[in-house]
């Protein structure tokens, strides 16, 4: 008698040999030798990855390393651990699926409880957890856990979807697509959990930040938190190096000092401001700050927002008025000081030439809302640090050992980096 519908062992057989097309004959063998190395260390005969070892081989801390866990060992249901089935078929799924099939397992993660609802409470457990993994492990003498960032990140979702029995607004897929848009290193975290630990995942480094000992991380607008945020915005996928280069608080607040200070550190950098409503933005420059009577810069420059909501807002290609750099000109058609994206007079984000004033309106260069909560605005704090790509010269600064947040001092050059590979263990 003939059986119309497959069992399920022969269900997830099937899968299995779909599943193994996506992978070379190397990279299976690769897979093969990683999975009998883990099981092995499993007290289960060889059979499967306990959860125990999964999580200590992958890293992921938290609510999210057992969900990933609970997914990863689905096909088998988990009850002996993650078999090399299990590893096979979620590894394709996830790190070789179409766009779709990557994003729903994401969103799929980002559900901790399980109960097929995404809601606050679900993100707050993500976003703990990758506080544990990324930063709690790297946090250095003088570093303070900032709740205030992780809080910005929550403030940048959306919940549009009603779910049945549940009074609060839940996540739907597009708003979740939405929200990693604006979070990119959120959705770098999330898309390599799978990856090898000591490959330097995407989404797992952070940048290190050099400042001076004379400035009190208290006068600091930018955090561990925020430049891992900001540095989501970047194509490279490498650790970068951020110097202090100007602080409003240390330096004056001056157009010229800023341009003094600037103009001789590293071409690409990071703009700070802090408003007198409190409200944190800037922009990523990824050129350097010259005089020019007209816009000038590349596609990677972009805006974000720090506080009170966190986000990214890429150039759109709409149109190349990227950045602003005015200096000493008498038309008023050339407003002086520095910007980025719009139109002279109505920029995406402005500040004056006295620094004692700002803008920033809607801008088409990056789909950008306006980033102070009023068009104009003063600036309370300008900061400005500037960005030492890994690699980018033949002889690196140095820096101290397996921290994120190092002070330095200023008479004495900066200590080798020793072990960088291994900063987000």
């Amino acid at each position: 008698m003939g059986n119309s519908q497959a069992s399920p062992a022969s269900a997830s057989s099937s899968r299995f040999v779909m599943a193994s097309r996506a992978f070379s004959k190397q990279e299976l063998d690769s897979l093969r030798a990683l999975f009998t190395s883990l099981a092995a260390q499993s007290q289960t005969s060889g059979r499967a990855i306990s959860r125990a070892v999964f999580l200590e081989y992958y890293g992921v801390r938290g609510p999210l390393g057992e969900r990933l866990f609970q997914l990863v060992a689905k096909e088998s249901d988990g009850s002996d651990g993650v078999t090399f089935e299990d590893l096979i078929i979620s590894k394709a799924t996830y790190g070789r699926g179409t766009r779709d099939e990557v994003d729903e397992f994401i969103y799929q993660l980002c559900d901790v409880t399980g109960d097929g609802v995404l809601t606050r409470s679900d993100l707050e457990a993500v976003l703990a957890s990758i506080h544990e993994t990324v930063f709690a492990e790297n946090k250095g003498v003088g570093e303070g856990s900032n709740d205030r960032t992780f809080e910005a990140f929550l403030n940048s979702a959306v919940f549009s979807k009603d779910a049945e029995g549940v009074s609060e607004k839940a996540m739907s897929l597009s708003d979740f697509r939405k929200w990693c848009t604006l979070l990119p290193s959120l959705r770098k975290f999330l898309g390599n959990l799978l990856m090898p630990p000591d490959s330097g995942r995407p989404g797992f480094e952070v940048p290190l930040l050099h400042y001076p000992e004379n400035i009190s991380t208290d006068l600091l607008l930018l955090n561990k938190e925020y430049a891992w945020h900001i540095g989501g915005g970047f194509s490279q996928h490498e650790v970068q190096e951020w110097k202090l280069l100007y602080h409003s608080s240390l330096h004056g607040q001056s157009f010229n000092t800023f341009l003094g200070k600037v103009t001789n550190g590293d071409a690409q950098n990071v703009l700070i401001v802090k408003d007198t409503e409190g409200s944190v933005y800037g922009g990523y420059a990824s050129q350097p700050w010259e005089r020019h009577s007209d816009f000038y810069g590349d596609m990677k420059t972009f805006l974000f927002k720090l506080y009170p909501q966190a986000s990214i807002f890429r150039p759109t290609g709409a149109n190349k008025n990227l950045q602003w750099c005015a200096i000493n000109f008498s038309s008023e058609n050339i407003p002086n000081g520095i910007g980025f994206g719009g139109q002279p007079h109505h920029f995406g984000l402005f500040l004056s030439a006295n620094f004692d004033q700002g803008h920033s309106f809607t801008c088409s260069t990056f789909t950008s809302p306006p980033l102070s909560k009023t068009n104009r605005f003063r600036p309370e704090v300008i900061e400005c640090w500037g960005i030492q790509m890994r690699g980018a010269q033949d002889e690196k600064p140095e820096l101290v050992k397996g921290t994120v947040l190092e002070r330095f001092k200023e008479d004495r050059n900066m200590l080798k980096l020793v072990g960088l590979a291994n900063s987000s263990d």
